[in-house]
């Protein structure tokens, strides 16, 4: 990847991560852990990968996004915002009685694709507007992003079958492997490893990458991604639960806890001098 392009990705993931406090900060709830681990993801599907226009939202040839993990919406808006698809104020009224930002996504918000938040469902979703896109013979692709402690969720499993008999290879799951979920690590609460084995026994084309924080490493993921043809495509990225904040990350705590005064401005400043340091 060009560097000039990294560095404005690194920018971009820093202001999302910002966005991500300032939302939950405001709220005085919320997911801040999981919502820091995809980060990255989100930066570069809106940026680079996804076709959307913040103009535009509902065109019928945009790319679709669904956060299974809903519960992590604060990234998704954050990103939303970043591109322009709503003003950046928003955030702040994260959670708010008659707000726009709900605590898990809400269709009726610009650029968001489909409601979700009851685990195991988005996937449900996103498999549907992709069967969609084929019998339509439609040219957009459907990125769905999971939760590795979402994936207990027998109907998960469902969904992956159903992708697989119907040859959605306009389908990308993401699951985000941070190893923890909110009682615990997920290898303790109830193991869902081996996940590649398993998607790669459901009939889809599994893509392992080592650090979901490297922007070189998801692009060479989704460019293998998008060559499989016939089949759907799990990316299975293993992040870091609350990255890019010191004391949040990989702090089980921090799944569905909101920063207090004291710990957002520490936070804030971290991500200040982290985007300093990029842009420099």
């Amino acid at each position: 990847m060009d560097e000039t392009i990294k560095k404005s990705l690194q920018a971009t993931a820093c202001k999302v991560r910002m966005g991500v406090l300032t939302g939950t900060f405001h709220a005085k709830s919320g997911h801040p852990g999981g919502s820091l681990s995809i980060a990255d993801l989100v930066t570069y599907l809106y940026c680079v990968k996804m076709h959307t226009d913040p103009k535009h939202p509902d065109m019928p040839e945009r790319d679709r996004l669904v956060l299974s993990k809903g519960h992590t919406a604060p990234a998704l808006y954050a990103i939303l915002a970043e591109k322009g698809f709503f003003d950046k104020k928003e955030l702040e009224s994260l959670r708010h009685i008659g707000a726009m930002l709900q605590g898990h996504p809400c269709i009726k918000t610009p650029g968001v694709d489909m409601s979700s938040g009851s685990l195991g469902q988005g996937i449900s979703a996103a498999c549907g507007m992709a069967l969609a896109g084929k019998l339509k013979a439609a040219d957009y692709h459907v990125y769905a992003i999971l939760g590795d402690g979402e994936i207990e969720e027998g109907q998960v499993w469902e969904a992956a079958m159903f992708a697989a008999h119907y040859g959605l290879d306009n389908l990308t799951a993401i699951v985000d492997n941070n190893g923890l979920q909110i009682d615990g690590k997920i290898t303790e609460v109830c193991s869902p490893e081996p996940i590649d084995k398993k998607f790669e026994a459901f009939g889809w084309h599994v893509i392992v990458v080592e650090d979901a924080h490297d922007f070189d490493r998801l692009e060479a993921a989704f460019n293998e991604a998008e060559s499989i043809v016939g089949k759907p495509v799990c990316i299975i990225q293993k992040s870091i639960k609350g990255k890019g904040v010191s004391f949040m990350e990989n702090q089980v705590g921090w799944h569905g806890s909101a920063p207090n005064a004291e710990q957002y401005e520490q936070g804030m400043n971290e991500l200040k001098a982290a985007l300093a340091e990029v842009e420099a």
